[in-house]
């Protein structure tokens, strides 16, 4: 197998890997480790935005390759699926077009349908402003907001907006819906409604990550990823307070 055909498996297999929000160094090790499963010496630089290859056959053909990686989600199957065609390859090395194949089949596994996404969401303010110490009835209107705020979070997400105003606008509405329910049914609590609701937006994934890589010696990496995750937390906390403080002047 030539060294541009090993590339473009290790950099296939990494940029699914970045786009489903693995760790730096699970990303670099996968990479390196598929350019060793045949026979080449390789050096990678994992970014938040893409990946850099040099790889280098025995008679010192060397190359450079980088792919840039945009649309980004956390699916943590299809991180395991590569994890796993990395480690077949060590001892069963299958040919370049078997090898995108597999890969592609990866890209393209089946994610959860879209009733099961929005019943987790609901299912997870539900439980979560129970657990704040909400009663049963703030738990039921979380679901209703967390039902509310998926849907329309979900539909601006194909018009292509800035991730700060998408997460400022679900923000938003997790605050006002809240307190539109306590003020059509006061014994609800808007402060636990919201608590469990934004629970759906935080990014817990990718705020682990930040930690792992920092902890792995991936400054740069580890850093990118706490300023992710601060800038989520700071339009989420924006939207709430915005729709609070027109809901207190209002009312």
């Amino acid at each position: 197998m030539t060294v541009e055909n090993v590339s473009e498996i290790a950099l296939m297999a990494g940029s699914i890997l970045l786009e489903n929000g693995a760790e730096t160094h699970r990303i670099e090790g996968t990479v390196s480790s598929i350019c060793q499963s045949y026979g080449l010496n390789a050096e990678c630089l994992s970014m938040s935005n893409g990946i850099l290859l040099s790889t280098q056959d025995s008679e010192s053909k060397k190359i450079t390759s980088m792919k840039k990686v945009c649309p980004k989600q956390v699916d943590l199957y299809r991180i395991e699926l590569i994890n796993s065609f990395s480690r077949k390859l060590k001892n069963n090395k299958v040919s370049y077009v078997d090898a995108i194949k597999t890969l592609e089949s990866i890209q393209n596994s089946p994610t959860f349908t879209f009733p099961v996404r929005i019943f987790a969401s609901c299912m997870t303010g539900f439980v979560y402003s129970l657990f704040f110490n909400g009663s049963l009835i703030d738990g039921i209107a979380s679901i209703f907001v967390c039902l509310i705020t998926y849907l329309i979070t979900e539909k601006i997400s194909n018009f292509g907006i800035s991730q700060f105003f998408k997460y400022y606008l679900a923000g938003f509405i997790i605050g006002g819906t809240s307190l539109l329910s306590h003020i059509l049914l006061p014994s609800i609590k808007e402060n636990n409604v919201i608590t469990g609701s934004i629970m759906i937006l935080l990014p817990g994934v990718v705020l682990t990550n930040g930690i792992k890589d920092v902890i792995f010696g991936y400054f740069s990496a580890g850093i990118a990823k706490f300023c992710e995750a601060l800038i989520i937390i700071t339009a989420v906390s924006a939207g709430v307070g915005t729709a609070l403080l027109i809901g207190m002047k209002g009312f």
